[in-house]
């Protein structure tokens, strides 16, 4: 999962950044630090969803609703529809549940994002990240089975450590240290006693 991420963040990165800072108003630095924690939430809630819902037929399923290609084409677009919406689901629906209000919260006191702010990033940030997984599926040559495997690259169940390494890069780099706890206590929860 953490080379998706990588590749997430070399290929997207950049723009996503600009765009999150320009339409949430938040500084770029901050939007550059939030990518690669907030990414482990939302493929934490789709490897949930395949572990718990169907497989690799629910994943199939939640990318063809809700991870259209297309978006990445006019991520500025998103962003600017998205930073409107006055009643935003960091839930993402069921995809992550109470997770993802706790984590908004998290990004509001460990970034000084004011709530309603950081209540957007998670649905600005889901249809560009799932969006970009549909890429890899259809066009990248991975078809579900590859997009499923890459949820736990290690196949051993557990996202956590599959995501660990990165976690620590993004807060090296921000010097919250506590947060990374935070993050990986929410990532639990998705997951806890189904590890």
């Amino acid at each position: 999962m953490s080379s998706f991420i990588d590749e997430f963040m070399g290929s997207l990165g950049s723009e996503v950044t600009n765009q999150l800072s320009s339409n949430l108003g938040i500084k770029t630095n901050t939007a550059n630090q939030l990518l690669p924690q907030v990414i482990p939430m939302i493929l934490s809630g789709l490897k949930k969803q395949k572990d718990e819902h169907g497989g690799e037929a629910r994943v199939d399923h939640i990318l063809n609703k809700y991870g259209s290609s297309s978006v990445l084409e006019n991520i500025g677009g998103l962003f600017s529809e998205k930073s409107q919406d006055d009643d935003p689901d960091p839930q993402l629906g069921g995809l992550l549940g109470e997770s993802g209000i706790q984590a908004s919260n998290m990004i509001s006191q460990n970034f000084g994002l004011n709530s309603s702010t950081a209540m957007k990033i998670i649905p600005m940030l889901a249809p560009v990240v799932l969006g970009a997984l549909s890429q890899k599926r259809d066009q990248g040559g991975a078809g579900s089975s590859g997009i499923a495997a890459l949820l736990d690259q290690d196949g051993d169940g557990s996202i956590l450590d599959d995501v660990a390494g990165f976690l620590m890069q993004g807060f090296a780099g921000s010097g919250t240290q506590s947060s990374s706890n935070v993050i990986g206590n929410l990532l639990g929860g998705l997951f806890g006693k189904n590890r």
